[in-house]
């Protein structure tokens, strides 16, 4: 009795493998024509493919007004592309999760989280990082003010504060202490030197019009 069970406990295991073999078969068979199917259905617009990787592809990036070639695999966020293969390490990784403000970068003129933005979707954008607000070599006034105003402490947050008072300024040259608290509000300051930063607003407002500043313009 029991030789007798054993053969067909090992037949129905046979005849399970072979239904899961053939079933995969015939899934493997309908997943590559319903490739194909889409493929033909659904045209990608001119010069563009319809899909990217997930292997590595090419791609250029426009950062300070220079343009940076890399290979990166598309699910590559704009701050790790930054940050892990162009050594701008401006931005800061903090919260990774679009909340704190460190990672802000601007992206034609618009403060954003470098974090939330895939690399390949910022190319042909302009991407303004701290770094890009140094030229030849002079500090910014809205750098200075910071200093002056001792706006900072850990400093994990004064990149994406920097750069987010640049948004505000261009944009608004003459802010109220309301003006800037909204303008701000993406970005946090764990160690909560709000009152230095908005002074540091404030002056670099100032500052940036030719009037009298704490730091040298």
């Amino acid at each position: 009795m029991s030789r007798k069970k054993d053969k067909l406990r090992k037949s129905a295991a046979a005849n399970e493998a072979l239904t899961r073999r053939d079933f995969l078969k015939g899934a493997g068979v309908a997943v590559s024509s319903g490739l194909l199917v889409g493929e033909r259905a659904t045209a990608a617009p001119e010069g563009r493919p319809d899909t990217v990787g997930p292997g590595a592809v090419p791609l250029t990036l426009r950062i300070n007004g220079k343009p940076q070639k890399l290979t990166l695999e598309p699910r590559v966020t704009l701050l790790d592309a930054l940050r892990n293969y162009l050594d701008v390490t401006g931005a800061k990784k903090v919260c990774d999760r679009a909340t704190c403000g460190a990672c802000t970068v601007l992206l034609d003129g618009k403060p954003i989280y470098a974090c939330s933005i895939l690399a390949i979707e910022a190319q042909g954008k302009e991407i303004q990082t701290i770094e890009g607000l140094v030229a030849s070599g002079k500090v910014q006034p809205i750098m200075n003010a910071f200093v002056e105003r001792d706006a900072l402490q850990c400093g994990f947050c004064t990149p994406g504060f920097v750069v987010a008072t640049k948004a505000l300024l261009d944009k608004n040259p003459n802010p109220t202490v309301q003006d800037i608290e909204k303008g701000l509000g993406g970005t946090l300051c764990r160690c909560g030197v709000y009152v230095g930063i908005r002074e540091a607003v404030l002056d670099a407002a100032q500052a940036m019009k030719g009037g009298s500043a704490h730091g040298e313009v």
